[in-house]
């Protein structure tokens, strides 16, 4: 069903990104995760030429500081008028993007900053597990059981081969040789992924997103200021929210996400449809991911993921360039990646993206995901031709 908000075109292009930036990525001991996320949000900034003070709207999550809007304003010395840190997994800040473009709009902010920094590799924090649940007396591995349960379920009922989950992996290597920021770039090829040390079936290491410190933020403002700022402005053009459990022996059928919602919602308020779409950032916390939102969201038939992604269909040269900076298989994963989406996007429109650069880019779609399929949300940005 698409809610009336979805139904509004008026969010259609109201806000713009105008700065993003990045954090180094990968062991980064003897730093916090807040000292991550500042160095991401000071280039952010430096992207859109502004400091610290001109923002008055927060929207951040973590798994680390309950209240971590506050955390944030305290540690910049800003005082914002609009604070958003609804946590609903890695997904929370393409979830940040609806938030901020509602506040732009309505006037309760004019600088909105996105941002997120973790030290999970170096500092060991990791995504806590959810509480006390009906699955808890199994003492289950989570996340990565849940991931697996999907993955086997969608090889038992489609065919799907574990040739098919590497090939995931290996397009995703072969964006991160392209991205000099990638943590992983040596090279990798099926019989690399399917020899690779098991996990938990039918996951071997290379089928898991990689554990790493880093950082990322984005600057938004109203779309009449968008023009105002430095770079050329990115544009908000449909996002879209949707859940369908909090536990995975709660998710209804193991091979469908509520990307199957949220993407023709989110693809219905910016007025496009997959066939549309230049470049595809997917959040890739297991090979399986990928196939499975592809198939949600409509760039291919249910069932028909593994055969889509074969062949180098996804990678550099393929039909339809999928995580073209390494995504969380190999570029970066620092325990929520949802922003990394986002920020390959902008830049992906800018032109920004050198070797790995998607000729004549102007629609780009992400997919966060949270918790264990749990949350999807799905975004769809454009150049300002595509207003």
């Amino acid at each position: 069903m698409v809610t009336h908000l979805q139904q509004d075109k008026s969010l259609r292009g109201s806000a713009a990104v105008v700065g993003v930036g990045l954090s180094r990525f990968g062991d980064l001991a003897g730093r916090n995760h807040m000292e991550i996320m500042a160095e991401a949000v000071y280039h952010a900034l430096s992207d859109a030429g502004l400091t610290s003070k001109d923002v008055d709207g927060i929207f951040a999550s973590n798994f680390v500081d309950q209240l971590t809007p506050l955390v944030i304003a305290e540690y910049f010395g800003i005082q914002p008028g609009f604070m958003d840190g609804s946590n609903i997994g890695g997904s929370a800040f393409v979830n940040s993007l609806l938030s901020a473009s509602l506040a732009l709009k309505h006037g309760l902010c004019k600088v909105a900053l996105i941002c997120y920094g973790s030290n999970s590799r170096s500092g060991g924090n990791v995504p806590p597990a959810h509480s006390a649940t009906i699955e808890s007396v199994y003492k289950p591995r989570y996340p990565i059981q849940a991931y697996a349960l999907a993955a086997a379920r969608h090889m038992y009922q489609y065919g799907t081969t574990a040739e098919q989950l590497a090939e995931v992996a290996v397009s995703a290597r072969k964006w991160a040789q392209l991205n000099p920021a990638a943590e992983m770039r040596d090279p990798l090829s099926i019989a690399d992924v399917l020899g690779a040390r098991r996990v938990v079936d039918p996951f071997g290491v290379r089928d898991c997103c990689l554990v790493s410190d880093g950082g990322g933020a984005m600057i938004m403002v109203k779309a009449e200021r968008a023009k105002d700022f430095p770079k050329a402005p990115v544009y908000m053009l449909g996002v879209a929210s949707r859940t369908t459990h909090n536990i995975i022996s709660q998710m209804p059928d193991l091979t469908v996400t509520a990307a199957a919602q949220s993407g023709p919602a989110a693809f219905a308020m910016a007025g496009v449809t997959p066939a549309d779409i230049d470049v595809v950032q997917l959040y890739d916390a297991f090979t399986i991911n990928t196939i499975l939102l592809l198939e949600d969201l409509g760039f291919c038939k249910k069932g028909e993921g593994g055969a889509f992604v074969s062949n180098g269909n996804i990678a550099p040269g393929g039909k339809l360039p999928v995580n073209t900076n390494g995504g969380g298989l190999s570029c970066v994963h620092p325990g929520m990646y949802g922003i990394f989406l986002m920020i390959e996007a902008v830049q992906q429109l800018r032109g920004d993206c050198g070797a790995r650069q998607i000729k004549q880019a102007k629609l780009a779609a992400c997919n966060g995901n949270g918790g264990y399929l749990s949350s999807q949300v799905t975004a769809v940005f454009g150049a300002a031709e595509t207003l």
